[in-house]
């Protein structure tokens, strides 16, 4: 995705939002820019002490986001970086991670950001990592959808 056509998102009200983000450890470079976007974004929206808390693929990000959803958090936001090797182990895991995370935003009723980057080579993923250079900062993406779609869901009561 190019990132065109990206929706303006508003998030005034988002600062009294209780937002927990889980991140994947693999992948050191691209996670620390994913992490340090979505922290930006966090901080300009102002919310106020966010959790941080980090799994070590993106395979576990489904089961630590539902605990957080189910602790009472009003938006999860999951960051984690998949690869493409020379195996099927990348698809089970895009395709659990996906599927997981999916499933935690419908039953739960809370907004989950994806911000797992599933990418044919590292260089695509540090080009989307918001990293000084990097074209797309997808961990801001995503605390962005989390936080207005949370947003969204307030305002109608739901």
């Amino acid at each position: 995705m190019s990132g065109a056509g990206a929706p303006r998102v508003r998030l005034e009200g988002a600062g009294g939002l209780r937002v927990a983000v889980v991140a994947a450890s693999w992948h050191e470079r691209v996670m620390d820019g994913l992490v340090g976007g979505a922290r930006r974004a966090l901080a300009e929206a102002g919310v106020a002490d966010p959790l941080l808390v980090r799994v070590p693929g993106s395979f576990e990000l489904p089961v630590a986001a539902l605990r957080l959803a189910r602790a009472g958090h009003d938006a999860v936001v999951a960051l984690g970086v998949v690869v493409r090797g020379g195996t099927p182990h990348f698809e089970y895991v895009c395709s659990a991670a996906t599927s997981g995370l999916t499933d935690v935003s419908t039953a739960t009723g809370v907004p989950v950001g994806f911000g797992v980057l599933t990418c044919d080579t590292e260089e695509q993923a540090l080009d989307r990592a918001g990293l000084p250079g990097s074209r797309e900062d997808k961990g801001r993406e995503a605390v962005e959808a989390a936080l207005a779609t949370a947003l969204a869901l307030r305002a109608v009561g739901a």
